[in-house]
């Protein structure tokens, strides 16, 4: 296991939304071991309302605030042994400090997934505020990838199979 995992047992998987953190954590978890984390449904949890209605309400850097608060709250648990692969939301890792916060305290994984693919996944779905407006979509996209690069490792996941994408960072040998 690589040290910094011995010291805060986190896998924070980053990326642009729809790139399947969430389908891709909950495999990885089960496969090693450790607990599995949806950081915006704890933060729907927490709030009792949805991430589009802290959005709508409240606005978005009311929303970064709680998701960085929540960050926190992630890294004392794994710092506490609590080991954990987290799914974090598509702008959590590009928001100021949190990925130092992230960086210092586990491991970061990108998993990169080509717009075309997104765009497909969510095509139908109604709860992705950042989503509405085509081109500025794609303007996210493209900005957020710098940030995103900035993580420990990167996989290419342009599939819809969460299986290659779990053995992708299964071979990274993070755990030994």
């Amino acid at each position: 296991m690589i040290l910094k995992l011995k010291r805060a047992p986190g896998i924070y998987l980053v990326g642009f939304m729809g790139c399947g953190k969430s389908t891709v954590g909950a495999r990885l978890a089960d496969e090693i071991g450790w607990r599995f984390l949806d950081l915006d449904h704890r933060i729907e949890e927490e709030q009792q309302k949805s991430i589009v209605s802290i959005f709508e309400e409240q606005g978005e850097q009311a929303f970064r605030q709680i998701e960085s608060e929540a960050i926190q709250h992630l890294i004392k648990e794994t710092y506490r042994g609590r080991a954990t692969v987290a799914a974090l939301g598509g702008g959590a890792f590009a928001w100021p400090g949190n990925r130092e916060r992230l960086e210092d305290s586990g491991v970061t994984i990108w998993i990169d997934c080509p717009f075309e693919r997104i765009c497909s996944r969510i095509a139908n779905e109604h709860h992705r505020p950042l989503a509405k407006d085509p081109i500025r979509f794609r303007e996210l996209y493209e900005t957020r990838r710098e940030a995103y690069a900035k993580a420990d490792y990167k996989i290419e996941f342009d599939s819809n199979d969460p299986t290659e994408a779990v053995q992708s960072i299964l071979a990274l040998r993070l755990l030994g």
